[in-house]
């Protein structure tokens, strides 16, 4: 229902990412069909549709980076790159015809609950408004671009950007490029444009692990297989989850101590000794995000291609300046992340007696399962705080899941609203933390990509997917209801 300039709708669901896409589907499967996904890009797909830089690639096999309800059996290699992974996400759309839900160019900049009549109230940017019953955030971690704070940088007058938010049509061919970091956009973008490019620099603050992986295009026997043999797919999905769910506890030694002299056996192709152990690792493998490419570091045998071993100091008219190196250059690339522990906070959000998300939050985003948070009724997120580990997909089928219990329970008992007890969330993050607290490798001197403002972990999933699922149990006792 529209009033003026205001929709009236039951489910409002920010974002039409992964996210968004499976909750919509799967509304739709249950016959709940007054909703609304709002997405403020030009495109469906989340952080697929924003992070087109070349080379860019999910780092779960693809098998099992597909919903199980619609399994995709002819990736055409095993880790698959974005142009087919958005292709996937628009088949999904197009399949379950969820466009008719979705509004794209739609920002929302403020979500507000208003105690009196149990609704929250969006504003837009674009003037427009949402009121809606429950309202469900497929907002994720990788939202918010990281910039790194470089003196000097609105001076440079050459062309900068960030790997997510690419210059399309920019030809970076004959240029003098610097990329300042080295994690995962960084890995998977260098070697895709250095034969272009006449010289590449790339900043270095901190070497991390690049493992080999196994990526070679599938045969077309193999594509065969995949498509005319019923079991072919899932039994490789099960596979893949297999050794997913042994590695990502980070608490096997043996597996650990493997991936580093994988590391080191990858790094043996680097001809020259000093910019080898420039690029060897002091941190502990899985201290951060666990990287792969066959093709990052024969880069560095390169002749046009550098390595400054330390950060940007500043930038001026026509160069880069880190300690006594200045770097001329025509083209700036920021391969900096996101700021990947702000969720939901990244939009002012407004609970119970106005209270913002910034102030509930302020030591570091926290939620029940990664679900719901104390003081915000009829509030869900995706992919929320401490819900990073496997395969985002599977993580994303099982929580929409409880989030449809929850909406089926709320309808038989005709509630208006349900809301997390703020006892229920201090004894589970209490807890989630001492579990943190016993992955080593995630408390080594590497960097607070993992950490919140008062220094706990704010994205990690200590346990296996299995677990996860397993605590995703209704457990209604958790919740006052009114």
């Amino acid at each position: 229902m529209r009033r003026n300039n205001q929709l009236r709708t039951r489910i409002a669901i920010i974002g039409a990412g992964p996210g968004g896409i499976c909750t919509g589907i799967q509304l739709l499967k249950a016959g709940i069909e007054d909703f609304v996904i709002l997405e403020k890009a030009a495109g469906i797909g989340g952080t697929w549709w924003h992070n087109r830089y070349p080379g860019a690639e999910c780092d779960v096999p693809s098998h099992l980076y597909s919903f199980s309800f619609e399994p995709k059996k002819d990736w055409s290699r095993p880790y698959a790159r974005q142009p087919e992974i958005l292709e996937y996400m628009r088949h999904c759309v197009a399949k379950y015809e969820l466009l008719p839900y979705i509004q794209l160019d739609k920002e929302v900049d403020a979500a507000r609950w208003d105690d009196g009549s149990s609704t929250w109230k969006l504003s837009l940017n674009d003037g427009t408004a949402v009121e809606s019953d429950i309202l469900i955030s497929g907002v994720g971690m990788f939202t918010e671009l990281n910039y790194p704070d470089i003196a000097g940088v609105d001076e440079f007058q050459g062309t900068m950007f960030h790997t997510g938010a690419w210059k399309d049509g920019h030809d970076l061919t004959g240029e003098r490029v610097a990329v300042i970091g080295s994690a995962a956009s960084a890995v998977q973008m260098i070697p895709e444009i250095v034969d272009a490019v006449e010289h590449l620099s790339v900043y270095q603050r901190r070497p991390q692990w690049v493992l080999p992986k196994e990526d070679d295009a599938f045969s077309q026997e193999q594509l065969a297989e995949f498509i005319e043999n019923d079991v072919a797919v899932p039994s490789r999905r099960a596979k893949i989850r297999e050794g997913l769910e042994g590695f990502i506890t980070f608490s096997n030694h043996d597996i650990l101590t493997n991936a580093e002299d994988a590391g080191r056996k990858n790094l043996s192709v680097v001809e020259d000794r000093q910019i080898r152990e420039k690029l060897t690792p002091s941190m502990a493998y899985g201290c951060r995000r666990p990287l792969a490419s066959n093709l990052y570091y024969p880069v560095f045998n390169r002749p046009n291609v550098r390595l400054i071993n330390r950060g940007v100091d500043r930038m001026s008219r026509d160069a880069v300046h880190a300690g006594n190196e200045s770097t001329v250059v025509d083209t700036v690339i920021f391969a900096t992340g996101f700021q990947t522990t702000r969720y939901l906070s990244c939009i002012d959000v407004f609970g119970r007696n106005g209270i913002s998300i910034h102030d509930a939050w302020q030591e570091g985003a926290q939620a029940y399962l990664g679900i719901t948070t104390a003081d915000f009724p009829n509030l869900f997120m995706l992919y929320g705080p401490n819900t990073n580990n496997g395969s985002i997909l599977e993580m994303i089928e099982h929580q929409v899941a409880y989030i449809l219990r929850q909406i089926r329970f709320m309808d038989k008992h005709e509630l208006q609203w349900m809301a997390l007890k703020s006892s229920k969330m201090a004894q589970y993050n209490a807890t989630l933390q001492r579990d943190l607290q016993n992955v080593d490798v995630w408390h080594g001197d590497c960097g607070g990509y993992y950490r919140g403002r008062g220094g706990f972990i704010v994205t990690q999933w200590p346990h296996t997917m299995d677990e996860y699922k397993s605590r995703l149990q209704s457990d209604l006792e958790s919740f006052e209801t009114g």
